[in-house]
């Protein structure tokens, strides 16, 4: 196996739609291996006795929302033309998680789930909701500064100040949500909209979440996506 110094990091950015939007994380990484075994794409293995490929993901999508912008990297043993690599992995790999776009970064850049940390979603109503309630209610939960919620039967503390990083509205119906993930914790938009109905004393209409959006975020407060770091 080619020493650390040969091996090529390729970023893969790809959707998560449709009735895969329902995989769990974990079928996603088994999902894209298969993939990846497939194209012919001269991987990297690890050291280890199941020979896994050498693969990071970025931070995981809840189960049931849709992507436009989801990453992994990919280490290969030789450099592949990124046309070349982004056709051959199309071709392996179902419509639902199709790969958008691709590039080589540098390899001593961090793992995407610790690099990649803001994040953009829009949430599109089923039905007419209560813009100035809702915005008045996510106001409260932020002056409050946490919220607390169960997963599973685990109680989870999430702070607002650092992980809510704005909302908005932008199409009729479509909630727009900033969020920061930190080293203790991400926040949800389902659970931001559940802990919403609490103050709000009733039910959202029903509602669709799609990530439209993942970056770096630098000590500046600046914005890089996913492949706006580019190695030669």
């Amino acid at each position: 196996m080619p020493g650390r110094e040969q091996l090529h990091r390729l970023r893969v950015e790809y959707g998560k739609d449709g009735r895969l939007a329902y995989l769990g994380h974990l079928e996603v990484i088994n999902t894209m291996g298969r993939c990846i075994r497939r194209s012919g794409l001269p991987f990297s293995v690890g050291n280890g006795f199941a020979r896994r490929i050498r693969l990071q993901f970025s931070q995981a999508l809840p189960v049931g929302a849709s992507s436009r912008c989801e990453y992994y990297d990919l280490l290969l043993t030789e450099r592949v033309g990124e046309k070349d690599a982004l056709c051959r992995l199309g071709d392996a790999t179902p419509g639902g998680l199709a790969p958008l776009r691709c590039g080589y970064v540098p390899r001593e850049l961090p793992a995407l789930e610790a690099w990649l940390t803001r994040s953009a979603w829009e949430v599109s109503f089923s039905q007419g909701v209560d813009r100035a309630a809702l915005d008045d209610a996510l106001r409260q939960l932020l002056n409050r500064g946490s919220l607390e919620y169960l997963r599973g039967e685990k109680r989870k503390v999430v702070d607002l100040t650092q992980t809510l990083v704005g909302w908005g509205w932008g199409e009729p119906g479509v909630l727009t949500l900033q969020t920061r993930a930190t080293n203790q914790a991400s926040l949800r938009p389902a659970v931001l909209l559940s802990a919403a109905q609490g103050v709000l004393g009733r039910e959202v209409p029903s509602y669709s979440v799609c990530r439209v959006g993942l970056w770096h975020e630098g000590v500046d407060g600046s914005l890089v996506e996913g492949l706006g770091t580019r190695s030669e």
